[in-house]
């Protein structure tokens, strides 16, 4: 059996090892696969694992010897799991690696644009504390996030670590999930997405994209939003209107926007989000830390063993 990842040094730029699955096949490790490559690298291949690479309906019917589709991480969009389901061919992803580094993400966006540390060490180094006449100094607003509303959008295994974690710092936590409201933990409310644009003074996105969801944040459910309000984006780019957003952060009307996802990866040098005030923008990292990467790899590797042994789990196609 022969095994193709086509694209995984995101996911391990050697820090980690494939070595289990050469126990299964012969492994052809591609550190980036362009999409005129991928038919000719996945010909002859049972196996292949993608990450970000496009596994449309032409390629996958180019691909006479595909079984197993692995994605190396939890959306699979970049997958047409209808033309593999046609061809026979099973697609496995990897969920819940990444929950507790997401959500950690979510808070060092939020706590970076309520504390600014960043920006006063930077400041420190070239010597501002240093020249001050007093002992304490600070240029930019500072806030607590006890006694804030958080709005979430989205209750799955990610935004629901956000909601405890919200609720731990003290703040008023509210929701909107397809979760019934008796089966949220205390301190945790339901309500719409009217009502959460109305009471957030964060709002953060953690639901699919999908098409009720694409920008669901533009310019005319930003008027709804509080004034000066933070928006919090490590769910998909294209839930928001980058451009609406970056207008808004122009006119002061959004407080702060921190995002680790865009809607095209990487951006455009041009992108007015990298340039507008308040603009915090991550390079799509929440998902890679080491402890989540070595989750990531390990269920990858256990997903393709228990698809050679008859019993694939994590099937998204079924």
């Amino acid at each position: 059996m022969k095994i193709v990842i086509l694209d995984g040094y995101s996911a391990n730029p050697g820090d980690l090892s494939w070595e289990p699955l050469k126990e299964l096949g012969t492994l052809v490790v591609y550190d980036r696969t362009a999409p005129g490559e991928v038919v000719e690298r996945a010909q002859d291949a049972e196996v292949v694992l993608t990450n970000k690479v496009q596994m449309t309906a032409e390629v996958i019917k180019q691909l006479p010897c595909l079984k197993y589709i692995g994605e190396l991480a939890t959306g699979f969009n970049n997958i047409d799991i209808v033309a593999a389901r046609e061809q026979g061919v099973v697609v496995c992803n990897i969920p819940a690696y990444s929950t507790a580094s997401v959500a950690q993400m979510v808070f060092a966006h939020i706590l970076n644009i309520t504390n600014r540390i960043g920006h006063y060490a930077e400041l420190n180094r070239n010597g501002r504390w240093s020249r001050n006449p007093d002992f304490v100094y600070w240029d930019t607003p500072l806030h607590e996030l006890a006694g804030k509303t958080i709005g979430i959008v989205g209750l799955g295994n990610i935004g629901w670590k956000v909601a405890i974690i919200a609720r731990d710092f003290g703040m008023d936590v509210f929701a909107m999930t397809s979760k019934n409201s008796a089966d949220l933990p205390e301190g945790i409310q339901k309500t719409t997405l009217e009502g959460l644009l109305s009471v957030s003074d964060i709002l953060t996105l953690h639901c699919p994209l999908t098409d009720s969801t694409r920008e669901m944040i533009n310019r005319e459910t930003i008027e709804k939003m509080k004034s000066g309000a933070i928006l919090i984006n490590t769910g998909r780019g294209p839930l928001v209107n980058e451009a609406d957003v970056a207008e808004a952060l122009r006119t002061g009307r959004l407080g702060a926007y921190g995002a680790d996802v865009m809607c095209s990866e990487p951006p455009s040098a041009d992108n007015p989000l990298l340039s507008a005030p308040n603009s915090y923008i991550t390079p799509h990292i929440a998902w890679a830390t080491y402890e989540a990467r070595v989750r990531l790899v390990d269920i990858a590797i256990g997903n393709v063993k228990a698809f050679c042994e008859g019993n694939p789990v994590n099937v998204v196609n079924a």
